[in-house]
């Protein structure tokens, strides 16, 4: 339960309690109407005016509609592309993690991650689509909007969802601005490598910094033949140096390496001058990024999982095993306990039963007396 105190410079209403406003209505005479509604047993509220004055109210909170809690255990500084400049610089690894809504990135956040990514992946995580190519920019800057209000701390990336960016540079840069606009990220994503230069240029040149995505690119799997390993042979491996020269070139603060063998996503690792971020790509990136859901363990079970993917929890089986005991205990009335609920003073209970028992018996005797007449 968390307390609060709000201050008001000008409080102009005092309410009569419902005991002292049943009260008078049961002194009431004849020829004032009893009144007839169920919820005006509870009379509206009655205002007097009264001087200026200023006026502290403790307030208790009962209900707990945004999970804030307490701030982390470790405060910390803001993460900049400074910051995740000089720990590359430093041989420090980069902790990234994706987060689709508020509570996801408030733990993130709590956890210490220097990135959270608000990924497309959302599109199945969250919006249970089929893929990535249904999320629009609407829903994606919907999502992003509630990360960012978690995320204090750590550095935040919008993915630019597939058909937001791959039109012009213009197209690109239009979404880009939305993002930081609307979605309050402090970075965009989008997949590609070469062919993507001329975009990234577009965007970094107006001040908005961009992740790329290299390797498997989800919104071009139909083009890739499916969720299929980058890379493999010679010529997928040197396309793959080239694409990560040319999205350095055009600007690019760090790049996503996915599904790559670990032995190339090190080698380019060791020719940029800008972080890798992997995932499915080894231990010899700059650093790691997995969807929030997978690495907690929060699906049921016989769901696939990429081979890179190692499951850290079982948010799911926690979950369903809170739910199921909250479903047993309001079934057999174990829920609420007394603990549960708030008390009211037996004399006041005896009161409010009695006026509005005599409140009852009043309009009866009224109805009694019109069908007389």
């Amino acid at each position: 339960m968390h307390k609060q105190v709000v201050t008001s410079s000008v409080f102009r209403r005092s309410y009569s309690t419902s005991r002292s406003a049943l009260s008078r209505s049961s002194r009431a005479s004849s020829t004032q109407p009893v009144l007839l509604r169920t919820a005006s047993l509870i009379t509206p509220l009655q205002h007097h005016h009264q001087p200026q004055q200023h006026v502290q109210i403790q307030q208790t909170r009962h209900s707990s509609h945004s999970p804030m809690g307490l701030p982390p255990s470790t405060p910390r500084k803001k993460v900049t592309l400074n910051t995740l400049q000089s720990m590359y610089k430093k041989g420090e690894k980069i902790t990234m993690i994706t987060a689709h809504d508020f509570p996801s990135a408030h733990v993130a956040e709590h956890a210490g991650m220097d990135m959270i990514l608000v990924g497309d992946s959302l599109a199945m995580v969250a919006l249970g689509m089929e893929d990535t190519s249904e999320v629009l920019v609407e829903e994606m800057l919907l999502h992003c909007r509630s990360v960012a209000r978690a995320s204090s701390r750590a550095f935040t990336v919008g993915d630019m969802p597939m058909g937001s960016y791959e039109i012009s540079p213009q197209q690109a840069l239009s979404t880009a601005i939305r993002f930081i606009k609307e979605g309050r990220v402090s970075a965009v994503k989008l997949e590609g490598g070469a062919e993507m230069a001329p975009t990234i240029r577009a965007i970094t040149t107006a001040g908005i910094p961009v992740l790329a995505h290299i390797g498997l690119t989800p919104q071009r799997q139909n083009a890739l033949g499916g969720f299929r390993v980058q890379g493999k042979s010679k010529e997928s491996a040197k396309r793959l140096l080239r694409d990560a020269l040319a999205v350095q070139e055009a600007g690019a603060f760090a790049v996503v390496v996915e599904a790559v063998p670990q032995e190339v996503a090190a080698f380019i690792t060791g020719l940029l001058k800008i972080p890798t971020i992997g995932i499915g790509a080894g231990n010899g990136t700059s650093g790691q990024v997995l969807v929030q859901v997978d690495m907690t363990g929060n699906f049921p079970p016989g769901r696939f999982l990429p081979k890179f993917v190692k499951k850290y929890g079982d948010v799911w089986g926690e979950a369903l095993r809170a739910i199921e005991t909250y479903r047993d205990e309001v079934k057999t009335g174990a829920y609420p306990a007394e603990e549960h609920t708030y008390p009211m003073p037996k004399e006041e209970v005896e009161a409010f039963v009695g006026d509005v028992k005599r409140l009852m018996t009043a309009k009866a005797m009224e109805v009694d007396g019109e069908g007389e007449n």
